[in-house]
């Protein structure tokens, strides 16, 4: 297929979401060339996308909040994918100023270049900037009603020092397309699962856990909802909405994937062998958001998109055996992240 954007700059492109997509752009639009920008923080791995180096691609390692080095990918581009950003949730509680400059600063950097070259820009966002929402069997249309999932005109209210930054960096793209014409989309989607997903995060936590012998670990009572997209269904969305989505408009992302913590973590147990109550129950996380919920409707009937994964258990253990598979892409890190969690996470049962 031919892309109308030649040369495109993916910010975050070595993390995971970023570099599924670089990998999903490689696959399906070969005229595209992609710069990769990406600090190589913790959560970014170069063995994501080294495989791909070459003509078609190239990585350079740099802050977003660098001006002079986001000024000189973006003179060469005529599209900036904003993927980086400080994601872990637990991380935010612990300190806050990566999450300001990353994720604010370096956003307000970016669109300053893109104004400036005049070249298109795509915000990735996350559903946590709207706070969360009630359990399904707490609403009157059970989770199908108006207002009880959310959508491009739902209220932002975050909750926590991450997607209260994610939320501002939101409202600065939203202001300069008003402002000074920027030529920006944005993107809210739901929890992403899928190969190359750092294992702080809960499901590729709880399958290297059981791969190293280790009890799984669940919040509380496990009742919080997410709402599950397989990442590749992520990517197709991002680029529908870079190619057909309309200046200023923010479109939301999801895959109808609604499931509890608890039922996941089972799952996970189940088809790895083991009983699914063997995991340990731990404090909550403070503020723990009850439930995201994805109204895609925009997406689907504007745009003309729609997911194709739509089996989560099918995706689930293709992610499993993805790890699996993938020992040396993970094993080195996994004592270090489990004594992190250690220091703030109590077993209560």
């Amino acid at each position: 297929m031919e892309s109308p954007y030649k040369n495109i700059v993916v910010t975050g492109g070595a993390g995971f979401i970023g570099s599924n997509f670089v990998h999903y752009v490689y696959n399906n639009f070969q005229d595209v060339h992609i710069t990769v920008l990406d600090k190589l923080t913790y959560a970014g791995n170069i063995n994501n996308i080294n495989m791909l180096f070459g003509d078609r691609v190239k990585l350079v390692v740099g802050d977003i909040t660098d001006r002079e080095i986001v000024d000189q990918v973006a003179s060469k581009a005529d599209a900036i994918i904003h993927y980086a950003a400080e994601s872990h949730n637990d991380n935010s509680l612990k300190s806050q100023d990566e999450f300001i400059q990353t994720n604010f600063i370096g956003t307000y950097t970016l669109i300053q270049a893109a104004r400036k070259y005049d070249i298109r820009f795509h915000h990735v966002s996350t559903d946590e900037v709207y706070g969360d929402l009630p359990y399904r069997e707490d609403l009157p249309g059970h989770g199908e009603g108006e207002g009880e999932k959310f959508t491009d005109h739902t209220p932002y209210n975050p909750s926590s020092p991450y997607s209260s930054t994610k939320a501002a960096s939101d409202l600065i793209v939203r202001a300069w397309v008003r402002s000074f014409g920027l030529k920006a989309t944005i993107s809210n989607c739901s929890n992403n699962y899928g190969p190359y997903q750092h294992i702080e995060k809960f499901i590729p936590r709880q399958i290297t856990n059981i791969l190293s012998g280790i009890k799984p670990k669940l919040y509380g009572d496990g009742k919080n909802v997410r709402d599950w997209i397989h990442t590749e269904d992520h990517s197709s969305g991002v680029w529908t909405i870079l190619t057909k989505g309309r200046i200023g408009e923010t479109y939301l992302i999801g895959a109808d994937g609604e499931k509890n913590n608890k039922e996941v973590l089972e799952d996970i147990l189940t088809r790895m062998g083991k009983s699914a109550d063997d995991y340990d129950r731990v404090t909550d996380r403070a503020g723990h958001d009850l439930r995201y919920a994805i109204d895609n409707s925009k997406l689907r009937t504007e745009l003309g998109w729609s997911p194709k994964h739509t089996d989560f258990e099918s995706g689930l253990q293709a992610t499993i055996d993805w790890y699996k598979e993938n020992e040396g892409w993970w094993k080195a890190e996994k004592a270090a992240v489990e004594a992190k969690y250690a220091e703030s996470q109590k077993v209560i049962s």
